[in-house]
């Protein structure tokens, strides 16, 4: 039976006013942790999946976070969307698997090492103490993942620093070496003298520096020659000079040739003291900033310089610089600014590297005086000794002593900087191992660059744009470096000759044979192998390759060693191991991860199988304050995930990141949480109206086929129906803020603001066994079941709590998540019902902002207390009048009458202020309270309902 909330004075005549073990008031930051633990306690992740068994699987693949320090609330972003999508893909039906997984080597963890323990300790240390390291900061990482009510394989989660996982990353390394692929040479990469390392292009980001630039003078070397080239007979009888313009003074030492157009037009201009070749159109702008004053006597085409020579303009100086300088053709010089003559050091930059190695220039003929800290070697003549920034200032007061600078100024731009220190890096040639993007695989298949380009072409992306900027990345990045110079790190585990640099001959089994013993004992076990365990008498000839595999080889990797090694049970689908086939339904990260690991696993994907290792991408955006600045520390806008979770709960995070659009930048502050924490105050609410109005609801005794339904139970659940169609298809696409807004505005206008608002008439007074109420029970069971389903993935522990108090009398499952979403019953002529629906919606919101005109102006208190009569024409008026006397019901009104309006006629409401009494148990004024003088202040629907047969209600 129905119980009052009220127990100290049962009302005489009661209502059908339910309570519910659903509270009103979430107490999130407590209740929260009690799930989180039950949820382990279960194994709630692992009842999933055998509840999902035989199902075909939905593999979201992790992007490993760093293993290093608390997650922040970009953290909270990826890991929650990841956990919606994966939700959401399980409740639809799909073995939805989700292998939480960590990146563990690489420079950050050795840095911090390094802070805590001192510089130079014996590798195998570092290593013991950095696994150690990265495993106390995955244990804390992963206590915060599970708060934010993620769920996925905890237990298990997949680590690039476990001993399988790296013997397999050196089994890779080996087949793409066995393809083809692997090189080893002389080439200018990105080098961070912090680190004493290459760093990949993902970890290089540009800050402004300020440098001195300067424009100086390389001396005619052939002036007979210079002269021919611009077709004059001979040449003014004065020195001259070709001048060139560049921002780093420290490469003039490393100088070994000179770049111009081919179709640019220069110019032979003469000055009073010498003569100077220029691009034409520069000539006035550089005259004017040197000073002088001169005539272009001759022009040429950038062409016709090919090959003359110019002395260094240290030369003078030092005969350390006795050099001269060739000119080489080069596409890329411009005329946007300088001089439109560049500077080669094939050393320090990538296009002077590949034009000077195209015209012959040796590795071992490189002029490469820079060391790995920055500093100049000490035989380097002027210089040797000094960091090249001490240096800049140096060389140009060198410069202008030698009469070779012909201007310096302080310049301002854009320059590389490493992303972990700050700091300014270079480009700097090194002996390292490189996966070529253009090189020929030995089978004779597209190079790396066209496979992958052509894997893109293959690839969905969320959002489309995502797919144009990967696109451009991989069509001009440069081949791609593999070593790295760390200890910290999975050996390339090569033998090289001592005197050739040639790999050892048997290399391919050498690799397996310390890939096992990695297996047993991690990359330790490549420290303390002894060369002749292997080589025998040969090792005397080879030694050990120092250089590690760069960590985004680690990730980029993970489709290997991972969901085809580690768990392949668990995330490989033997139905892709084809050469069509794919291995990830999904991978989703950041907007950064274009340039890393999405790249860096696409490279891997097709220098491993010719193909994508996923089927789609999906990108989010960074976090911003509210006033879309970049999170900081410094500025003191950062927000702690741990803070909101503690202090207004994890379900706020989720409903915030459910609510934001991720495609582009998510802001989030203080004001903002606050909308959020109203917008869950209203869905909350409107859960526990729904499961308090079911609190005596059993569906296995009181379910009705819909045909028994009032007409506007039908049409809820028709709406309902409609409305889950858009809702499914929208997270068919990874789209969950429309679902957010279509849940918000369902509960606070179709259902609040209409069906329930109407609803609470029948559900309190009628009888509580009544047909009419047990109709409305019907359509609120199934209402309920379908939105739980769909708050599921973002609102996972209120939907949960929720399904725990409305599954009583179901076939009780332990957890919404082991369901599937809800199976509404079918409405017959769904769509006509909710187009009549709406025209009686319609006409409703124009009653009650009459209602609202007469009750601001006194004339009445509550909507109750009003009669009203309508005029309306054509389907408007056939909707209304189709209603009877329970369009008084749907209106909130005492009494309402229809008539039809003349043709075309508006629809025109008059308000009348009731003359009868109060029903003291419903609240409506009716003609008949007081008709049964032993219920005096009840009116004849109530002691019906109460007393008798039950009052017949026919649509509402």
């Amino acid at each position: 039976m129905s119980q009052t909330k009220n127990s100290k004075q049962p009302s005489k005549y009661p209502v059908n006013l339910l309570d519910t073990p659903f509270p009103m008031r979430g107490d999130l930051p407590k209740r929260e942790p009690q799930w989180v633990k039950q949820w382990q306690e279960k194994k709630l992740y692992q009842k999933i999946r055998q509840a999902r068994a035989g199902a075909k699987k939905f593999v979201l693949h992790d992007g490993p976070p760093y293993a290093n320090g608390d997650i922040h609330i970009g953290h909270a972003v990826n890991k929650i969307l990841k956990d919606m999508i994966v939700k959401a893909r399980g409740l639809s039906g799909l073995d939805a698997v989700y292998v939480p997984g960590w990146d563990c080597h690489g420079m950050p963890i050795e840095i911090q090492i390094e802070k805590q323990f001192g510089k130079g300790l014996p590798v195998q240390e570092v290593q013991a103490k950095a696994r150690a390291y990265a495993k106390e900061q995955i244990d804390r990482q992963r206590e915060d993942f599970k708060r934010l009510g993620v769920l996925g394989d905890w237990d298990d989660p997949y680590l690039t620093m476990n001993f399988r996982n790296e013997a397999d990353e050196i089994r890779a390394l080996g087949k793409i070496l066995e393809k083809g692929y692997v090189f080893r040479g002389l080439k200018p990469v990105n080098w961070c003298f912090d680190c004493g390392s290459a760093l990949a292009e993902a970890e290089v980001e540009y800050r402004d520096k300020t440098d001195l630039s300067i424009d100086v003078a390389f001396p005619f070397a052939e002036p007979e020659k210079v002269g021919a080239a611009f077709g004059l007979p001979a040449l003014p009888a004065k020195p001259g000079s070709i001048v060139i313009w560049t921002t780093t003074p420290w490469t003039i030492p490393s100088n070994q040739a000179l770049n111009v157009h081919p179709e640019i037009r220069y110019a032979l201009v003469e000055t009073d003291a010498r003569l100077l070749i220029l691009a034409e159109e520069r000539v006035a702008d550089c005259l004017k900033t040197y000073g002088l004053e001169g005539t272009v006597i001759a022009v040429a085409d950038g062409a016709a310089l090919a090959g003359l020579r110019f002395h260094h303009p240290l030369a003078d100086v030092d005969a350390g610089y006795a050099r001269t300088s060739p000119i080489y053709l080069g596409d890329y010089v411009t005329t946007e600014s300088g001089t439109g003559i560049v500077h080669s050091a094939p050393a320090y930059g990538i296009e002077d590297f590949q034009s000077c190695k195209a015209h012959d220039l040796s590795d071992a003929d490189i002029i490469s005086p820079v060391m790995g800290d920055g500093v100049y070697a000490a035989s380097l003549p002027l210089f040797g000794g000094l960091s090249i920034w001490d240096a800049n200032p140096k060389i140009v007061e060198t410069l202008r002593a030698a009469g070779t600078l012909m201007h310096a100024e302080k310049y301002a731009h854009s320059y590389m900087h490493c992303w972990r220190h700050k700091t300014p890096i270079i480009y700097r040639a090194t002996s390292q191992w490189f996966a070529g993007m253009d090189v020929k695989p030995n089978d004779g298949k597209p190079t790396l660059r066209e496979t992958a380009l052509a894997g893109i072409e293959e690839t969905e992306f969320y959002p489309a744009w995502g797919k144009q900027r990967l696109h451009n990345m991989i069509a001009h990045r440069p081949d791609w470096t593999l070593s790295r110079q760390r200890q910290w790190g999975v050996p390339m585990a090569f033998f090289v000759h001592r005197e050739t640099g040639a790999l050892h001959p048997r290399t391919p089994e050498l690799l397996e044979a310390v890939a096992k013993r990695v297996e047993q004992h991690g990359i330790e076990a490549w420290q303390t192998l002894d060369p002749k365990e292997l080589l025998g008498d040969e090792a005397a000839q080879y030694e050990k390759n120092r250089d590690t595999l760069d960590v985004w080889f680690d990730s980029g990797t993970t489709h290997w060693h991972v969901i085809r090694g580690s768990h392949r049970d668990a995330l490989f689908d033997p139905s892709a191991d084809t050469p069509e086939g794919r291995t990830a339904d999904l991978y989703l990260e950041g907007s950064d991860q274009h340039r890393g690991w999405f790249h860096s696993s696409l490279l891997t994907a097709s220098m491993l199988y010719g193909k994508p290792p996923y089927k789609a991408l999906l990108t989010h955006g960074f976090t911003v304050d509210g006033e879309g600045r970049k999170m900081s520390k410094s500025v003191g806008n950062t927000v702690s995930p741990q803070d909101v979770a503690n202090k207004m709960g994890a379900e706020i995070i989720r409903l915030w990141v459910a609510s934001t659009d991720y495609s582009g930048e998510l802001s989030i502050s203080d004001e903002i949480l606050k909308r959020v924490v109203e917008g869950y105050r209203r869905i909350r609410n409107t859960l526990r109206f729904l499961l308090a109005n079911l609190a005596d609801y059993d569906h296995s005794k009181h379910a009705l086929p819909p045909e028994q339904w009032l007409e506007m139970d039908r049409y809820a659940v028709a709406m309902t129906a409609s409305l889950q169609k858009e809702v499914l298809s929208h997270y068919d696409v990874y789209e969950f803020h429309p679902v957010v807004a279509k849940l918000q505005t369902f509960c606070s206008e179709d259902l609040g603001g209409f069906y329930l608002d109407v609803l609470k008439d029948r559900l309190y007074t009628t009888a509580a066994d009544s047909p009419a109420r047990r109709a409305a029970q019907n359509a609120l069971f199934h209402i309920t079941q379908a939105m739980l389903h769909w708050m599921a993935p973002f609102l996972s522990f209120t939907a949960e709590e929720a399904w725990q108090v409305l599954a009583h009398g179901t076939e009780h499952t332990d957890t919404i998540f082991t369901s599937t979403y809800y199976t509404l019953p079918g409405i017959d002529n769904a769509d006509d019902l909710q187009v009549k629906w709406q025209l009686i919606r319609d006409a409703r919101g124009e009653v009650t902002r009459q209602l609202e005109d007469v009750r601001t102006a006194g004339g009445i208190g509550s909507s109750l207390q009003a009669e009203v009569s309508i005029l309306a024409g054509g389907p408007t008026y056939d909707a209304l009048a189709s209603l009877g006397d329970d369009l008084r019901f749907v209106l909130i009104t005492s009494a309402a009458t229809v008539a039809r309006a003349p043709e075309g006629g508006d629809l025109l409401v008059t308000v009348t202020p009731s003359t009868h009494e109060k029903c003291e148990r419903c609240w409506h004024y009716r003609a008949d309270v007081g008709h049964d003088a032993a219920h005096p202040t009840l009116c004849g629907r109530c002691t019906s309902n109460l007393f008798g047969a039950g009052e017949s209600r026919s649509a509402a």
